[in-house]
């Protein structure tokens, strides 16, 4: 072992003190880092092999053919040969930096020619140390790569037993069949914490265009966890997940859009009921890292995602394309989840934030605007759809009170604060009465399980309820670990899960 570090220790002397251009190490050395750093970063983003070709591609394969081919011309071009000594060095400096900033702030004009140039200066002054360099960005790249090996076994060795049913329900046979939309605005609080708490809110007009529509809403009900990715992966699961594969340092969970718009209970148990399954989205966030969709039809599609997306870039009319979706799928009983991000929640980071007093205000001219599009929604629906089951499910609160989402991590004692993170809208509109078990309602975690209790006519299914608890992951105030918050009888506890 001591005689083959000697061996690398000597060649990596030899190169660093060797005087020959190598385009291929260099471009190399310039991409390996960035695209680590990347992934590192944005792990949860792009772990699908279609954006890893994507970014070997552009990250590694591009430069060294742009490199080599860089060189050639350099050293066939008399009027360039006096230059050529800085070439590699000049590139390898801008490639770095350019992809650095490209993967961190994006494409920002100005801090982009800022940086090409500052990366020009130092290529051009650091020429003869150009072999130190690379041996220095192959370094940061090997550290990098050490940090993502949690990540990649846990990729790999992904156990997704957690969402196996504990009884048959996965083969229940419905005997109601209506057409049944699953409208999720995101971030929607509860229309009794409305009134209270930090939010204040009167939202009167709305409830009573609901009700005037036959809706029936439900006081307190609220999610199971703090974010879209984990309520929802909880939800088409049907089971709890208890954060049980979140990144260290990370609040997301691995393979969580795969449980959401890949093949899960929820979809496995409509599809064994002949029903068509549709995804509408607004945004591209629960598909951004490509997974592969199980429903029979998403409005978004792949080819229109830039591989460095973060899942905010495209804006799709929703109700546009529902209509056509309708219009064309009438002879079949579907499905639809029905995704708009509005309104929203409070500013995520501290630097963005403006204070808990104007995010508050902000938040609830989103709501309002959140209230204008439902109802038109609600009225398309309706209007096609009179005998259809329409649930209106947000998926968490909208933080309000804070003054910025990440306080949910650290540990807080104030129940009006808690209940901001994880109260949510349930609006039901159930072609008949609603059915006597509907007590049941009361988190996200079991809202499909009282639904397809209602479409089979089956009560048996409500003997494997999940409890109705909440959970965060704290990082601050306590033992870093996932904590129970709200337990089964809607009451503040703080209650160790994991740590």
């Amino acid at each position: 072992m001591i005689e083959i570090f000697s061996n690398i220790r000597n060649q990596i002397i030899s190169f660093i003190n060797s005087d020959k251009q190598r385009p291929i190490l260099a471009a190399m050395a310039a991409g390996l880092y960035p695209m680590l750093f990347y992934y590192n970063s944005n792990f949860t983003l792009v772990n699908s092999w279609n954006q890893l070709a994507n970014f070997v591609l552009y990250y590694l394969l591009v430069p060294i053919i742009t490199f080599c081919a860089l060189k050639l011309v350099f050293e066939k071009i008399k009027i360039l040969n006096g230059y050529k000594k800085y070439l590699l060095s000049v590139i390898n400096f801008i490639l770095f930096v350019f992809l650095i900033i490209l993967g961190t702030y994006g494409f920002r004009k100005k801090i982009l020619i800022l940086a090409i140039l500052m990366a020009f200066g130092l290529g051009y002054l650091l020429y003869k140390h150009l072999n130190r360099i690379i041996v220095f960005q192959f370094l940061l790249a090997l550290f990098l790569l050490a940090k993502l090996v949690p990540d990649l076994l846990k990729e790999i060795n992904y156990d997704n037993s957690w969402v196996v049913q504990s009884d048959n329900i996965e083969r229940t046979i419905f005997k109601k069949r209506p057409n049944i939309y699953v409208i999720q605005p995101d971030g929607y609080a509860n229309f009794s914490e409305l009134k209270k708490g930090h939010y204040k809110y009167d939202n009167n007009i709305f409830e009573r265009f609901l009700e005037g529509r036959e809706f029936k809403l439900y006081n307190d009900y609220r999610s199971n966890y703090y974010s879209t990715l984990s309520t929802n992966s909880s939800m088409f699961a049907m089971k709890h997940h208890y954060y049980n594969n979140v990144k260290q340092g990370s609040t997301e969970l691995y393979k969580a859009r795969e449980g959401i718009v890949g093949e899960n209970p929820v979809l496995s148990i409509f599809k064994n009921n002949n029903y068509k399954t549709f995804l509408l989205l607004e945004k591209s966030y629960l598909i951004v890292n490509r997974p592969k969709i199980y429903f029979d039809y998403c409005n978004v599609d792949f080819s229109e995602l830039s591989f460095m997306a973060r899942g905010f870039e495209i804006d799709k009319n929703i109700n546009e394309d529902l209509e056509r979706v309708m219009d064309n799928n009438q002879s079949t009983s579907n499905f639809y989840f029905i995704e708009k991000l509005l309104p929203g929640h409070i500013n995520v980071y501290s630097k963005n934030s403006k204070g808990k007093e104007t995010e508050r205000i902000n938040y609830l001219k989103d709501l309002e605007k959140s209230n204008e599009w439902m109802m038109g929604i609600i009225e398309l629906i309706i209007d096609k759809d009179k005998n259809s089951l329409i649930v209106i499910a947000a998926d968490h609160g909208g933080f309000v009170g804070m003054n910025h989402t990440l306080e949910s991590h650290i540990k807080q004692t104030d129940k009006d604060l808690i209940s901001s993170i994880f109260t949510s809208a349930l609006a039901i509109r159930w072609p008949e009465s609603p059915p006597e078990f509907d007590n049941k309602l009361k988190t996200s975690v079991n809202l499909f399980r009282v639904l397809f209790s209602y479409l089979s006519e089956d009560q048996s299914y409500l003997t494997c309820l999940q409890d109705d608890r909440s959970y965060i992951k704290i990082e601050k105030g306590a033992p870093p670990g996932v904590y129970e918050y709200i337990n089964q009888h809607g009451e503040i506890v703080f209650n160790p899960i994991m740590n």
